[in-house]
């Protein structure tokens, strides 16, 4: 299996199981859930754990604190150390299951995942709730390609995955100008499926991941996967070709609009100098 965890880092994702529901949590609230190699591998592990669980028919993924997660740690990039972890990457060719940067974005999984969003899930973060199957929001919390800002390219689904959750249209626009996309908004356009209020995504994602592990699961599943893969079959090569086309941008553009990050630069929606 791709890296073993090592043992003697700190926890940054967290697993336990309700029922025949797992809930796996982002735990780095001080950096907003921001994903650095060491918790990406730790994310696809606990996917993994999941996938392998008989007993574990959905999962609900979320973040700790105030936060879904605000996507790869960009100062980890800023410090050079995005070359080493890009080379551990793969698309299931070491005969292993695929990993993405972000940890479990290139998994095909035979169970639902839905995300429970508070706060930001912005450019990886936006990334991983697309990956999942369904999305409950708080109406405070949003969305956004905010990676548009800083150089940083999609490079774990979400130009593979938007275009066929909203429309090519939307998700241009969504993409392009790296605009912020509130609850209600992403309600409206199909980008999420439940928005309820401040405080109460994970439950309301709990009840609904309780009601699908009831309902008959090889049933479920079936439809499940022709609904998700059956009109787009080569998921993967498009992975391959999302992946491909934004290394250049991650090895120069990225790096400096990373480093503007690290200084400090671009708060609150300012353009980095």
């Amino acid at each position: 299996m791709s890296e073993p965890i090592d043992q003697t880092s700190p926890r940054t994702v967290e697993s336990t199981r309700q029922g025949h529901v797992t809930v796996i949590s982002l735990a780095r609230p001080g950096v907003r859930n921001a994903v650095d190699p060491a918790t990406a591998l730790q994310l696809y592990h606990a996917m993994l754990a999941f996938e392998a669980d008989a007993d574990a028919a959905v999962a609900v993924l979320t973040g700790s604190g105030d936060s879904f997660c605000a996507g790869f740690d960009l100062k980890t990039l800023a410090a050079g150390q995005a070359d080493a972890w890009l080379a551990q990457l793969h698309f299931g060719e070491r005969g292993e299951p695929p990993l993405g940067p972000m940890g479990p974005t290139r998994l095909r999984l035979s169970k639902p995942v839905i995300a429970a969003i508070a706060g930001p899930a912005v450019a990886g973060g936006m990334e991983l709730a697309l990956w999942c199957d369904l999305r409950v929001m708080e109406r405070s919390a949003w969305m956004g390609v905010l990676c548009r800002r800083w150089g940083v390219p999609l490079i774990d689904g979400g130009t593979v995955r938007l275009p066929r959750i909203v429309g090519l249209g939307r998700a241009l626009d969504l993409v392009l100008s790296g605009r912020r996309i509130d609850a209600e908004e992403c309600l409206a356009i199909g980008l999420c499926d439940r928005v309820v209020e401040h405080g109460a995504a994970l439950s309301a994602a709990l009840a609904l991941a309780a009601a699908l592990a009831e309902a008959p699961q090889a049933c479920l599943r079936s439809d499940r996967d022709a609904l998700r893969y059956g009109v787009f079959p080569d998921e993967m090569a498009a992975l391959q070709a999302e992946f491909a086309a934004g290394l250049d941008a991650l090895r120069t553009e990225a790096r400096d609009g990373a480093a503007a990050f690290s200084a400090g630069q671009g708060r609150h929606g300012a353009p980095p100098r």
